[in-house]
């Protein structure tokens, strides 16, 4: 079972043998046309159709020519049981106008995507499981993509009460929300997805160290210095000497 959830986008080629896995799949196509059979039930994914296929069902793909789909290999944190009876029950799901410009502008994500460790795609499937089921954004959603807003800007001054506003919901709910998902605050993540930011540019990049502060929403060098010896027992001048380096042999 997955322990989280996966996303790449796959072209198919032509007719494939039927298998199985122990984790959900959604099969968003983002050109072109392709047929399934799922546990017997057959349908073609398209622009305006996904595909959802539930843990253990057998299935089988082809191409109806040329194609190119996001794939989503879903974990279970992600899919409560009654989303997963209203997917399986009818693996052929219409996207509406607003499921179509969530699959469209993940695309654009994970064409942007950076080789970093964090992966702000998985922020947005809780809100588009949400909008695939006509349901409105559940908490689950809502905290989701208030932490993809910040891992897209760190650089920004988040406060409490900005991060609160974001996700509409009071400073008191949002530590209840932040504990109940990440078993942290809101503050202690925020630090934490700034200096994972930071050491991603000191390892692949030769931005100057107070640039790479002000990019990670830091005051200055000296505040993005406290922030990695606090949390990464370093500097940053020696992390970026040592992530550097060339390997010994």
């Amino acid at each position: 079972m997955l322990s989280a959830s996966r996303l790449d986008v796959r072209s198919y080629g032509g007719e494939t043998l039927t298998h199985s896995h122990d984790f959900a799949q959604l099969v968003l196509p983002l050109s072109g046309r392709i047929a399934l059979d799922i546990d017997g039930r057959s349908g073609v994914a398209d622009g305006n159709t996904a595909a959802f296929v539930e843990p253990g069902a057998h299935h089988a793909t082809s191409a109806l020519g040329d194609n190119r789909a996001l794939i989503v290999d879903l974990s279970p944190d992600v899919l409560e049981h009654r989303l997963l009876e209203q997917f399986g029950g009818a693996p052929f799901v219409s996207l509406t106008p607003a499921a179509g410009k969530l699959v469209d502008f993940m695309q654009l994500l994970l064409g942007r995507q950076q080789a970093s460790s964090a992966n702000p795609l998985q922020h947005w499937l809780p809100l588009l499981l949400d909008t695939m089921a006509g349901q409105a954004p559940r908490a689950q959603s809502r905290l989701q993509l208030l932490m993809a807003r910040i891992e897209a800007e760190p650089a920004q001054p988040w406060s409490i009460a900005d991060m609160a506003a974001s996700a509409a919901i009071s400073p008191s709910r949002l530590h209840e929300w932040f504990q109940a998902e990440t078993g942290t605050s809101p503050r202690a993540w925020l630090a934490e997805v700034r200096v994972r930011h930071a050491c991603y540019l000191l390892r692949h990049s030769s931005t100057p160290l107070a640039l790479v502060a002000q990019r990670c929403g830091y005051a200055d060098q000296s505040a993005l210095s406290h922030a990695l010896r606090r949390l990464r027992q370093t500097t940053p001048a020696a992390y970026r000497r040592a992530a550097q380096s060339p390997a010994e042999n």
